[in-house]
């Protein structure tokens, strides 16, 4: 057990994390073994706190630019350093949720079509809005520091939705990480994100902070918990499309939230 730890402090699996959950510039780790991939997802949530800086720190520069431009360009910056990973799995998730007409082999047949439909069309241009309309607000208001927290939760919630949820193909993009998870890792990482928000949002705003970062945490558990209740009903299980889309979801709920709650009416 000792030795397993020592691998998951060593910093591969963060490179192994970093390339494929994103386009930054992290050291390629080559050739990828089954465990060193399950290793890799207790740094996901790091991978995120990385991302949402990035974010912060590109619309907090861009804060005394027009507003709207400032979110345009943002966002562009947020699309290209994910490589779009996890808006694929948004689109193959709503073809196959709407096409599928509540057949488990259907949906996972669809999700495995490289083309895009009118929903995942509509999902995308929709995601891709009220993100805008979220880093808009934000910036406007001088609050782009947020932006910090918002990729980190939702990338949290793919060792949460490992843990909990089984995989629903017999192989396939994500078996590996399931297969050779470290469970225990796992568990300490998205505990420690969901504790330490609402205490590091509190060590900066007092009180409201810490509210603001309670009701964050509880919005990403309560997102989980609904599209993993859908996930099951539907196909007994995730595949990587509907954790990507999970993914997605989750920022731009918390996004929208988040400028809800952090702007005075």
């Amino acid at each position: 057990m000792t030795d397993r730890f020592l691998d998951l402090l060593r910093l591969r699996p963060l490179w192994i994390a970093g390339r494929f959950l994103t386009r930054l510039p992290f050291p390629d780790p080559g050739c990828v073994t089954p465990a060193e991939a399950g290793w890799a997802v207790p740094w996901y949530p790091f991978v995120g706190l990385l991302l949402g800086g990035l974010i912060a720190l590109v619309a907090w520069t861009l804060g005394s630019t027009d507003p709207s431009v400032a979110a345009a360009l943002t966002l562009l910056l947020w699309v290209w350093s994910t490589g779009g990973l996890h808006l694929d799995g948004l689109a193959d998730s709503a073809d196959a949720w709407v096409g599928g007409l509540a057949s488990r082999e259907r949906t996972l047949e669809i999700m495995k079509d490289p083309r895009s439909g009118p929903a995942a069309v509509t999902a995308i241009a929709l995601v891709l809005i009220a993100k805008w309309a979220g880093l808009a607000a934000l910036i406007a208001h001088g609050e782009s520091w947020l932006l910090l927290w918002i990729p980190l939760l939702a990338r949290t919630q793919l060792p949460l939705l490992l843990l909990t949820t089984p995989y629903a193909r017999k192989r396939g993009m994500a078996s590996d990480q399931v297969n050779q998870l470290p469970r225990r890792a796992a568990w300490m990482a998205g505990v420690l994100v969901l504790a330490g928000c609402p205490l590091s949002l509190g060590w900066i705003g007092g009180l409201t902070g810490v509210l603001m970062g309670l009701a964050l945490v509880l919005g990403s558990l309560l997102i989980l918990l609904l599209a993993r209740r859908s996930m099951l009903a539907r196909i007994a299980g995730f595949t990587g499309d509907t954790a990507g889309a999970l993914v997605e979801i989750t920022e731009t709920l918390l996004l929208l939230a988040t400028a809800l709650l952090a702007i005075p009416f």
